[in-house]
């Protein structure tokens, strides 16, 4: 082997070296960076007609298994949708309030039935008949503020639907254009380690926003799959979706002669194929969870209203004064149901005469199926009047419309503001048992999240764990190899530095 050869092998060995120690300082100095991969580089020895010329060493790769990154961040967007849905959830269920302890609405429905029985037993006295007056405001101000809660959720949601579009926007943008360096790059020959490191950083955080799935090209190019089976648009200019804000009531929705604004794509209509992340789960609460908790609580007060109406005590009307009609379809805009939660209150003519809690406010004629006939206790009328207490202890907060006819069965389907959706239970034919079920069964979804939560929280805490020691940076191995590599270079220096000594003495030598 020549002497130039050697120094040759020896300065590449040292460049080598000079590289790899680079990598693992990166390496090191990245550790706690996150989205950062440990990045490798294999050496690689050089030949030319079968004599060696030394090594040099290959461009830093990452050590990933991107299936294992793929389902650790589909397992971030379920934990960051369930925590979504907990969160807006958890404001309706402490509104509900605890079940037994006075705060709910079958609570104050038993509270202003208990005050009824308790009027029943001295119905002429003042005291009882302003206590049962009471019970019902008490019963309507429940309604009230956990329908309010339900609105304010359901606006939130839609708030929130909008501000995430504008995120998956942006997150959209930063991916194409760390997506054209890396092509740019390797079409270079450059290295790309660092830049694919942004883009699954990126592609994770997207991930909490919209449920995605990367392909990746061998030219460094992706395809992005929403859930829906729909490619998104990788352009770094401009916005894929597009939506708007808007004020919901309790009529809104989305869909044909809706008035909720649609989220579009390439001016196609998207909304409902949509899933996963947060935005999917928005969407989800915004149209059906929502709309169905506000619908089987104008359910609930409607049947409430309506029961004590037809037995003779208008005691809950809406704003003007009305009764809904629930022997009409829930979407029929002439049965008053939709947002009378919100709505409902003692009847102006009873706030401002107990005494018709005793007496009733109007006559009921006889109905064939429904109920029997009632007269209102006349003015100078039995003090001891008990005939209306019977009628709407027995009836309006019981099973039967009369003696041995049941009420007709409270709607569980057909049921939100475009009659879409469907209640999830079979609901009770008495009022009291219908309103304990929507808290129980409305509470049991914020449960029922938090558990979701918990659960794809602990997949991805596992999914982080195996990934780090997959492809994270081990400190201490990282410093092994630092020495190791530092023994190496001293190695390769002792050798050029005695290819240089030899070279030195030739040429004194020569002279």
């Amino acid at each position: 082997m020549s002497l130039d050869l050697a120094l040759g092998i020896a300065r590449s060995g040292l460049q080598a070296t000079q590289r790899a120690l680079a990598h693992v300082s990166q390496n090191i100095t990245n550790a706690e960076t996150p989205g950062y991969t440990r990045k490798t580089a294999a050496p690689e020895a050089r030949t030319a007609g079968g004599m060696p010329l030394g090594v040099r060493l290959g461009d830093a790769r990452r050590e990933v298994d991107q299936a294992l990154l793929n389902e650790r961040d589909a397992r971030g967007g379920e934990a960051a949708a369930a925590g979504l849905r907990e969160r807006l959830l958890s404001g309706i269920e402490a509104m509900h309030g605890t079940a037994g302890a006075g705060e709910n609405l079958g609570d104050a429905i038993a509270a202003l039935q208990a005050s009824l029985t308790s009027l029943r037993g001295a119905p002429a006295e003042p005291g009882l008949q302003r206590a049962a007056l009471d019970s019902a405001r008490q019963v309507a101000d429940r309604f009230q503020d956990v329908a309010g809660a339900v609105g304010e959720a359901r606006q939130a949601a839609h708030d929130g639907m909008v501000r995430e579009v504008a995120q998956v926007n942006a997150g959209l943008r930063e991916i194409a254009e760390l997506t054209i360096a890396i092509r740019g790059d390797r079409s270079r020959g450059l290295g790309t380690a660092d830049l694919e490191d942004q883009r699954d950083l990126a592609l994770g955080r997207l991930s909490q926003s919209l449920a995605v799935q990367p392909l990746h090209q061998a030219d460094g190019g992706l395809v992005l799959l929403a859930k829906g089976g729909f490619a998104l648009p990788l352009e770094p200019e401009g916005d894929a979706f597009t939506t708007n804000i808007a004020d919901l009531g309790p009529g809104s929705f989305h869909g044909l002669s809706g008035d909720i604004p649609p989220i579009l794509l390439g001016g196609a209509d998207v909304t409902r194929q949509l899933g996963g992340g947060r935005l999917g789960e928005y969407v989800a609460l915004r149209d059906a969870t929502l709309p169905r908790y506000q619908a089987e609580l104008d359910l609930a007060a409607a049947t409430l209203a309506t029961r004590f109406d037809q037995q003779g005590l208008r005691l809950f009307t809406g704003r003007e004064g009305q009764v809904p009609d629930t022997s009409l379809p829930y979407t029929d805009a002439t049965s008053l149901q939709i947002g009378f939660a919100r709505q409902i209150r003692v009847n102006d003519a009873v706030a401002g005469n107990a005494t018709l809690m005793r007496d009733g406010t109007h006559a009921v004629p006889d109905t064939p199926g429904g109920a029997s006939a009632f007269a209102p206790n006349p003015p100078g009328g039995p003090a001891g009047f008990a005939t209306l207490l019977d009628r709407v202890i027995n009836h309006s907060l019981g099973d039967t419309v009369r003696e041995g006819v049941t009420w007709p069965p409270i709607a569980s389907g057909g049921i939100g503001p475009d009659g879409s959706l469907s209640s999830p239970f079979i609901p009770p034919r008495g009022i009291g048992d219908y309103a304990a079920t929507i808290t129980g069964v409305q509470s049991g979804d914020r449960a029922a999240a938090t558990a979701a939560r918990e659960r794809a929280e602990g997949f991805k805490a596992g999914m982080d764990a195996r990934f780090q020691r997959e492809s994270g940076v081990d400190p201490d191995a990282e410093m092994a190899a630092l020495i190791r590599l530092q023994n190496a270079y001293a190695a390769n220096a002792r050798v050029l530095n005695t290819a240089q000594q030899m070279w030195e003495q030739l040429q004194s030598v020569g002279r």
